[in-house]
Formats: C-alpha cells, sequence, structure tokens
C-alpha cells in the first residue's frame, strides 16, 4: 500500500534524526530503502529539521488522513520541531521541553504524599532502624541469584505470554529473545525488530530483584512493548498507517507506551499478582512472600514521581547532582549506587526528559483505566491502548 507523502516525509523526517543522535529511532519497521536513503544523505542540519517539522503540521488538516492520525501526526511532529531545536543550540525550558515531547504538563509532586508513602512502607517492613536502611536489607534479601536469573526470566516469560494470547491475541510466530547487558542507564530494554520479534535486554548493573522482575517482564514483553508493537503491527501498519513503522524518542508514543508497560502486569494479572508470582519462583526453588512484595509495591507507587522532582531539581531549578542525589536517596529510600544510576539516566541529554513517561504516563493511563465501569470494560480499555493509535490528549 502506497504511504501518503506527509506521511513518507513525516518518515524521513523521523529517521533523519538518527543521524544527529544513534538512538532517536528507537524502533523502524518500514522500507528498508527509505532509511538507506536517509544513511547515505548529506548530515540533516537541525534547523531544517525544524522547519519541515513546521511546515508537515501546516499540511496535515488537508492531507485528509482522518481525524485520528491527523492528532497523532500533529502531536509528534510538534515533538520533532523542538528536538529539532534542541539539537540546534536553542535554550528550552525543562517544562517547556517536556510539553511539547510528550504532550503533558508536568509539576514537582507532594511531599506530604512522599511521607505518607514511607509510613505505609515502614508498616510493611517492620523493625528497628531507619527507614533506608530496612529497605536496603530487604531488597537485599530479595535479589535473585545471578545463575538464576535465566531460570526466572523465562519462566515468567512464558507464563505471561500464555496469559496474553488467550486475552490479546498475537501471531503464532511472534517471539523475545532476552539477553543481559551491563554499562546501561536503564535496567531493561525492547528493541523490536519488526516482523513480531523483539529483542529484550537486562542490564547486569544493577540486580534483579524477585519482587521487580515479574513487571520487568510485563514492562518489556508481554503485555507491554513487545505485544503492544506486534498488535499494532499486526493491525494499523496492515491496514496503511505507515507512521506507526517507526517509534521515536521524546515523542507522545513514549508516554503511552511507557504507562501501557508499567500497568501491563497490574492490567493482565490484577490484584493478588504476588501469590501468582511466589507459585511460579516456588517451582523454581525460590522462596518469594508475594502478598508483603504486593503491600510494598502499592506503598512505593506513591514515590513515583519523586525521580520526576529530581528531573526537575537538576533542569528546571539548577541543583547540583550531589543535592539531587541526595534527595533522590532520601525519598526513593535507594543506595547511593542507585540514586547515582538515576542521576546518570536524569543527565543524559538524549533521556533527560524521559522520566516524566513513566511519572506522568503511569498516572494519566492508570486513571483512565481505573474509570472502567467492570473489569470487561477495564479489559477493553487496555486493548484500545495497544491497538489504538492514541496520545494523551486523546485521554484526557
Amino acid at each position: 500500500m502506497q504511504a501518503h507523502p506527509v506521511v513518507t516525509e513525516y518518515l524521513r523526517l523521523g529517521l533523519a534524526f538518527d543521524r544527529l543522535e544513534e538512538g532517536f529511532v528507537d524502533a523502524y519497521t518500514g522500507a528498508p530503502q527509505l532509511r538507506r536513503d536517509i544513511e547515505n544523505g548529506p548530515r540533516p542540519e537541525p534547523r531544517e529539521l525544524a522547519t519541515t517539522a513546521t511546515r508537515l503540521r501546516a499540511e496535515l488538516l488537508a492531507a485528509g488522513l482522518g481525524p485520528q492520525r491527523t492528532a497523532f501526526l500533529d502531536a509528534h511532529l510538534r515533538a520533532l520541531e523542538c528536538s529539532a531545536r534542541k539539537f540546534a543550540g536553542e535554550e528550552i525550558g525543562f517544562v517547556d521541553e517536556v510539553s511539547r515531547y510528550f504532550d503533558v504538563d508536568i509539576a514537582p509532586g507532594d511531599p506530604a504524599e512522599y511521607r505518607e508513602a514511607h509510613q505505609k512502607i515502614g508498616e510493611v517492613l517492620e523493625g528497628e532502624g531507619p527507614l533506608a536502611e530496612r529497605m536496603a536489607a530487604h531488597r537485599k534479601a530479595d535479589e535473585i541469584p545471578p545463575d538464576r536469573l535465566e531460570d526466572c526470566v523465562h519462566a515468567f516469560s512464558g507464563a505471561l505470554r500464555e496469559l496474553v494470547r488467550a486475552r490479546y491475541p498475537l501471531p503464532d510466530h511472534e517471539h523475545v529473545t532476552y539477553e543481559v547487558v551491563g554499562d546501561k542507564p536503564w535496567s531493561g530494554f525492547n528493541y523490536y525488530l519488526g516482523n513480531y520479534r523483539s529483542k529484550v535486554a537486562i542490564n547486569s548493573d544493577l540486580r534483579q530483584h524477585m519482587a521487580v522482575l515479574p513487571k520487568l517482564i510485563a514492562h518489556e514483553a508481554y503485555p507491554g512493548h513487545h505485544t503492544e508493537h506486534c498488535r499494532k503491527e499486526a493491525g494499523l501498519v496492515a491496514a496503511g498507517h505507515g507512521e506507526q513503522t517507526i517509534f521515536l524518542v521524546n515523542t507522545p508514543q513514549c508516554l503511552m507506551a511507557e504507562g501501557l508497560a508499567d500497568l501491563a502486569l497490574r492490567s493482565i494479572i490484577g490484584p493478588g499478582w504476588g501469590k501468582w508470582a511466589q507459585e511460579i519462583y516456588a517451582d523454581l526453588g525460590l522462596r518469594f512472600d508475594g502478598e508483603r512484595a504486593e503491600r510494598l509495591s502499592e506503598a512505593s507507587a506513591q514515590l513515583l514521581g519523586v525521580r520526576q522532582d529530581a528531573a526537575l531539581m537538576l533542569h528546571d531549578q539548577g541543583k547540583d547532582a550531589d543535592e539531587v542525589a541526595g534527595f533522590l536517596e532520601r525519598w526513593s529510600l535507594t543506595t547511593p549506587d542507585r540514586a547515582r544510576q538515576s542521576l546518570r539516566f536524569l543527565s543524559s541529554p538524549l533521556w533527560r526528559a524521559y522520566i516524566s513517561t513513566y511519572v506522568e504516563g503511569y498516572k494519566l493511563l492508570g486513571g483512565w483505566l481505573d474509570r472502567a465501569a467492570d473489569a470487561d470494560d477495564r479489559a477493553d480499555r487496555f486493548r484500545r491502548l495497544l491497538d489504538d493509535p492514541l496520545i494523551p490528549s486523546s485521554l484526557r
């Protein structure tokens, strides 16, 4: 199916950003020749990319793509225009940058909510001593032995895959390959390869925890990123929505995808995921208190905004790195090493605003799912997140 000229120009524009910053194109499953043309062409000028994004936005209404596709492309072209201006060296305030990238407005969180979360965490982690020390001891005890990580990954991937395929059918030949990597600013990453295949990388620099691994697999694979990519390729792309063949960093796509993925385990298992995970670990010969893990997870969810607050301190308020690291240690109840790992992510030129996709995505998509009339409506809403070209303003 021949792509609309505006869509082809959008793809060319998006691919050009990978010449400025490798990794800006998170995934591309469109015509290989288009990518080769961009790779073999002259290095793009950021200001020219900004001009192209502005021009394409002006041409959208006359393109006749329909309201949903038009809104999707308009929001993404707005984000690319902002990225191009940033690459050109233009000063853009952090809050405005996040708004243009992700179609949301951000503000600092409420310390009172963080204090309440600490109180709830303290009730779960009974005992003596400072809460941070109790949390550190709990996390240490919750670590997965490195020689058992691969078994655990495949056990949870297989169990989640069966549940997802029963509720949200996937092509028979879809497949996820897992690999362990190091020296990365994230804990896990999905590389979607097209044709219903993904490679999921898990960071070996961070010890993986029993309470976190089920969420990580759900987030990256079933029913998170891999599932969304597969469903959109089988649905929207097959129907001629060429703009869905590219996935670009720092665009509204990212907020929708990360919010969906962070809600993935909760959506496919629901309350009781801890007990479900406990049984899988038991089959592997590992002891895991699922009920306690679930209570701790619910309390810790109130600390979600801490990392976005840290980004605001760093990029909006001009605080130094040591002060921001201390803030992360205090409120996230994390170790200095973990705080510095978070700071590395928040300091990356490409990823510095990205933390808002997790914070705002979880809040926006979670609130929308929670407004479902019943379990069937909630499942259908999650299906829409997997299948439809939604943007944050669509849900608002």
